[in-house]
């Protein structure tokens, strides 16, 4: 028999960095397959290229033909799309490292940090048919053989985690673990945007970089972005993760996919006759561990003495000095011994990272989203542009099962974003485009994304239906937000209204708030430049509700120049806003100055924010694919969108509407307070709610669950609205 050929060294490197189980061994096994093969991960352009090269095996030849594939779709320019671009995404979970998968597919530079040092989470994530599709996309099946096996459609968060950054790795993304991100760091001489991390890995050469992606979880959000708080009746999860042996009879027990109260009311009658526990719905997934996940009413959390003592503020309610962690262990095992038939042979709880039972209470009554996906900071010429992914952007409906779906997808949008970025489409393009398709992740779900997953891509049309990419959206136009220290184009607009005032009896302009109170100064810049239109002799300075309406109603109807808020507002020293006021006047500025040979400010130079006005439907735009031309550096002030009309009533209490606190969905407007939930009152969100036809009413996310079947109402989520909106009709009778 002749001998077998002596492994490779390379090879046997290459098989440990494959089934490492930990984030260090997974480190550690690929630096020294790089080290045996000679190729430097730091040099990022061409490493993918030499480690395939260099490491002939068959074994590595599987995973290069997966992710050849994926790499050779056109909208990554061959890995060029964003050569130029480095990127610091922060958050080594599966958004973070999908996104950096993304973003090195690109082309781009990739630093992740991550402050844990191990990657150690237990639960198991639900997968949609089109995450299973991508993630075998990627190579995942040649990196953890049990991946979605069978009829499998589950995966745990730390296997999920290692699989991505293996693929990550492979790419040259250089990611780094027990290292905390302290906050940005502007720039400053020559250097540019660079992060505050602790330990700093790399004292002497600091990472800048050009895009910031935040994946850290929903207790981190960036300086500039604000998130808005969605809260319902208590809901009280449970998960617990068991030991699973991988024995024979461990194997036989049948998972439960999601059982609810309403669908199966005996089993739940059953569970709570025989042990006391009332719980809503249970689900009981077989991975790593025996995984469960379940809310509980907390009637019975109270009776089995793990809460101890009621309170109506939940936080109080579930604060670790108020549980009783013996009972609540014991809870839980009663309800997944009950709900597996007890044929789950000697139940022993996994071990979490601190090392004890792996049983977690929470509270998910209140949901967090940020109100935008995106912004673009600048400071002494530098942009950085910003994004959000993951829990950062918005957090799951756990029992919808929705969480690592929609974060993959907001992962792709994000990258998406970060293209056209590095392609120098005009940032507030960019931003515009990315807000659009973020108007449409809320609604999204299983059965209304495109079918063929095999086809989705970063580019949006190949995964949603209704997507428009234009900068003018049909229901929502587009206005960048000035910071304080964008200073030259805002002098220039002050200078501007100084200039064309000046001499007027009664007015002095200082600044964009004191100086308009008496509504004189408006007025002045009317008659400035159309005399003819107002006579200033008849205005009195105490009367300024009346010059602000005379002058808002003038700008109206002579140059179609809507007003941002009412005249009694503009008339209060406390209630004008300086920000409103900037956008108000470049408008009258634009409109004024349109045939005179004035020198256009620019007051685009620093935009940290993002604000989405709605907006009847707009002239048709440049589609997808088709941007608009390459332009870089500052935007004059005519890529702003041309106010529309303001004549609307508001749907809700009829009153009058003003831009600045105007919401439309379904075609109806609203004052940004009226549109609210109508079954709890809190405020809805864009693309984050429900319409009932028949009724006009609108309905949180929370409380449109509630109207299916069994209430008479029809789901019709194939039917979408304008922006993404979920419409609800009625049975007939």
């Amino acid at each position: 028999m002749a001998n077998q050929e002596p492994i490779r060294p390379s090879h046997a490197l290459f098989d440990l960095f494959v089934t490492a189980e930990s984030c260090r061994d997974v480190q550690k096994h690929f630096s020294a397959l790089c080290e045996q093969l000679q190729v430097d991960p730091k040099d990022f352009r061409v490493f993918y290229s030499k480690l395939k090269e260099r490491l002939n095996y068959w074994k590595a030849k599987d995973l290069w033909v997966k992710i050849d594939k994926r790499a050779s779709d056109k909208d990554y320019q061959q890995r060029k799309a964003c050569a130029e671009n480095k990127c610091l995404v922060l958050g080594a979970g599966p958004c973070g490292l999908r996104a950096a998968v993304e973003l090195a597919l690109l082309g781009a530079q990739v630093l992740v940090v991550e402050k844990r040092a191990s990657f150690s989470r237990n639960n198991v994530l639900h997968l949609w048919p089109y995450t299973v599709c991508d993630l075998r996309g990627l190579g995942a099946k040649k990196l953890y053989g049990r991946f979605c096996t069978g009829t499998l459609d589950h995966i745990s968060i730390r296997q999920l985690q290692l699989i991505l950054l293996k693929v990550a790795l492979v790419l040259g993304v250089e990611v780094l673990t027990a290292v905390e991100f302290q906050g940005l760091e502007e720039p400053s001489g020559d250097k540019g945007w660079t992060a505050k991390l602790h330990p700093n890995p790399h004292p002497t050469l600091a990472f800048e970089f050009d895009v910031f992606i935040s994946a850290g979880g929903g207790s981190f959000i960036p300086d500039g972005f604000k998130h808005k708080e969605l809260r319902a009746t208590l809901a009280i999860g449970i998960t617990a993760n068991f030991t699973n042996r991988h024995t024979v009879a461990e194997a036989h027990v049948e998972e439960i996919a999601g059982v609810a109260g309403i669908y199966n009311q005996k089993f739940f009658h059953d569970l709570l006759t025989q042990t006391g526990i009332d719980l809503e719905n249970i689900v009981y997934y077989k991975d790593e561990t025996h995984y469960f996940v379940m809310t509980a009413k907390k009637k019975s959390l109270l009776k089995k003495g793990v809460i101890k003592q009621d309170y109506s503020d939940a936080e109080q309610l579930l604060a670790r000095e108020n549980v009783d962690h013996d009972a609540l262990w014991r809870y839980a095992y009663e309800a997944a011994n009950f709900s597996t038939n007890r044929q789950l042979p000697e139940l022993e709880f996994a071990t979490n990272p601190a090392g004890r039972r792996d049983v977690a209470m929470f509270d998910f009554t209140c949901m967090h989203r940020a109100e935008h996906a995106s912004l673009v900071r600048e400071r002494r010429g530098k942009k950085l542009l910003m994004g959000l992914v993951g829990d950062s952007l918005v957090e799951p409906f756990w029992p919808q099962g929705t969480g690592i779906a929609r974060g993959f997808l907001a992962a792709f949008d994000t990258a998406w974003m970060v293209r056209s970025w590095g392609l120098g489409v005009p940032y507030l393009q960019v931003l515009a485009e990315r807000e659009s398709i973020y108007q449409l992740l809320s609604q999204t779900n299983a059965g209304n994304t495109k079918n063929d997953c095999t086809s989705y891509s970063i580019r949006p049309s190949t995964r949603y239906p209704h997507v428009n990419l234009s900068i003018r959206l049909p229901h929502v136009n587009v206005f960048p937000v000035l910071v304080p220290d964008s200073a030259g184009g805002v002098e220039d607009l002050l200078r501007w209204c100084q200039k064309n005032t000046a001499g007027y009896a009664g007015v002095e302009v200082k600044d964009f708030t004191l100086s308009w109170t008496s509504g004189l100064a408006l007025c002045a810049l009317i008659h400035h430049f159309r005399p003819q239109l107002i006579d200033m002799s008849s205005l009195n300075e105490s009367d300024a509700v009346h010059n602000h309406q005379l002058a808002m109603d003038l700008l109206e109807r002579e140059l179609s120049i809507s007003p941002v808020v009412a005249a009694s507002a503009m008339a209060s020293s406390g209630l004008i806003d300086k920000l409103s006021m900037v956008l108000y006047l470049t408008q009258v500025h634009d409109v004024l100055t349109k045939n005179k040979k004035e020198k256009k400010f620019k007051h685009f130079s620093l935009t940290s924010s993002f604000l989405c006005f709605p907006q009847p439907a707009a002239p048709p735009v440049a589609p997808e694919g088709n941007l608009g031309s390459v332009v870089k550096g500052d935007i004059e002030t005519n890529a702003a969108p041309a106010l529309g009309s303001s004549s609307e009533d508001c749907y809700s209490c009829g009153q009058r509407l003003y831009l600045l606190a105007r919401v439309n969905a379904m075609g109806k407007f609203f004052h940004r307070d009226c549109f609210t939930c109508h079954k709890c009152g809190h405020q809805l969100r864009l693309g984050g709610y429900t319409f009932h036809q028949t009724t006009g009413t609108f309905y949180c996310e929370l409380h449109s669950e509630h109207l299916g079947p069994e209430n008479g109402f029809e789901d019709s989520s194939d039917e979408v609205g304008p922006a993404g909106e979920r419409i609800i009709a009625a049975f007939s009778d």
